[in-house]
């Protein structure tokens, strides 16, 4: 096995754009479920809002890719509107089976022939990269050195998405050193007390549901930013990707999603990389490559049931403030 390019692949993978989305979106599910204590399950939907908001914007609407943006952020401010106010009522359990199966209606809408010339149905769409890449101050070229060598393009889509990431940590750590902040954790602890002490419950559970899609939302553009915007992507094991994500660095911290995320996108570099060279070398002579990629899935999720057995508050988690749904 090539131990050389599987660790250059594998640092590469620390600054990709996959893994900038993901800790967008673990940190956006860490305002729902560390703060909130929402067992939002859907959150594969509002990055697929993000995305689709942003490419639309472009290709229907012929807005400049910073617009198109803006348009994402906002229809996934209205999604989870949509969503929350009928649902933010209900009880933990009843508020997962709703949120994933609204991110499903959401997925199979994009899915859906009827709207083919707007979301390009299975297709997906492509080719909204005009403006994004004119924007660009980099002269071309490549740059960088070692593992974290790329070209011009792909430094621009890293740096804003390292710009995003960094605005959103800002955004979260100051919401929840706030006073709105405090009122939320008491929500996620003991929702009846911080009722009778007058505050407006389902207020904060609406806006915290609105500032945690929106930053999710962020992710899911960062995600296309770089290619294409497919709905094979936004399905429901995406939702656990990031839980996990979530999970490993510590649900109820501003810095553990960001954590989890780098840790979670490197061993899946790895994995992707170790496993088939594995089976390709003869040391596991019982299964094809296509089957080693299929372990990783399954290794990851062995990962998260370990996690939430032996470690529940993450690697940057308080014991003292385990945030499961009770």
């Amino acid at each position: 096995m090539d131990w050389i390019q599987i660790l250059s692949n594998s640092a590469s993978s620390i600054i990709s754009p996959a893994t900038l989305a993901y800790a967008l979106a673990a940190l956006g599910l860490a305002v729902h479920f560390g703060f909130a204590g929402l067992l939002n399950m859907g959150i594969a939907g509002f990055m697929a809002i993000g995305a689709y908001g942003y490419a639309i914007g472009i290709l229907t609407f012929g807005l400049p890719w910073w617009a198109a943006a803006l348009l994402g952020l906002v229809a996934s401010a209205v999604f989870a509107l949509i969503l929350g106010i009928p649902t933010l009522r209900l009880r933990g359990d009843y508020l997962a089976i709703v949120t994933i199966a609204a991110a499903e209606v959401l997925r199979l809408l994009f899915l859906t022939t009827a709207f083919d010339k707007v979301t390009g149905s299975a297709d997906g769409l492509f080719g909204y990269h005009a403006s994004f890449r004119a924007s660009n101050p980099i002269p071309e070229g490549t740059y960088g050195f070692g593992p974290w060598e790329y070209r011009e393009v792909d430094w621009w889509v890293r740096i804003l998405g390292i710009i995003a990431l960094i605005l959103a940590i800002i955004t979260v750590w100051r919401l929840m050193a706030s006073p709105w902040g405090r009122v939320l954790k008491g929500i996620r602890e003991d929702e009846e007390a911080v009722r009778a002490l007058g505050k407006n419950v389902f207020g904060y559970k609406l806006t915290a549901l609105v500032v945690g899609g929106v930053i999710a939302a962020a992710g899911g553009i960062v995600y296309a930013l770089p290619s294409s915007v497919n709905p094979g992507v936004y399905v429901t094991s995406l939702t656990f990707f990031v839980y996990t994500a979530l999970l490993l660095g510590g649900a109820a911290t501003v810095f553990g999603p960001v954590i989890g995320s780098l840790i979670f996108w490197v061993l899946q570099t790895v994995l992707g990389n170790v496993l088939p060279a594995a089976v390709q070398a003869g040391y596991l002579p019982f299964m094809t490559s296509i089957q080693a990629q299929t372990l990783k899935f399954i290794l990851v999720g062995i990962a998260l049931m370990l996690i939430v057995i032996f470690r529940p508050q993450g690697i940057l988690g308080n014991k003292k403030e385990l945030t499961f749904v009770k």
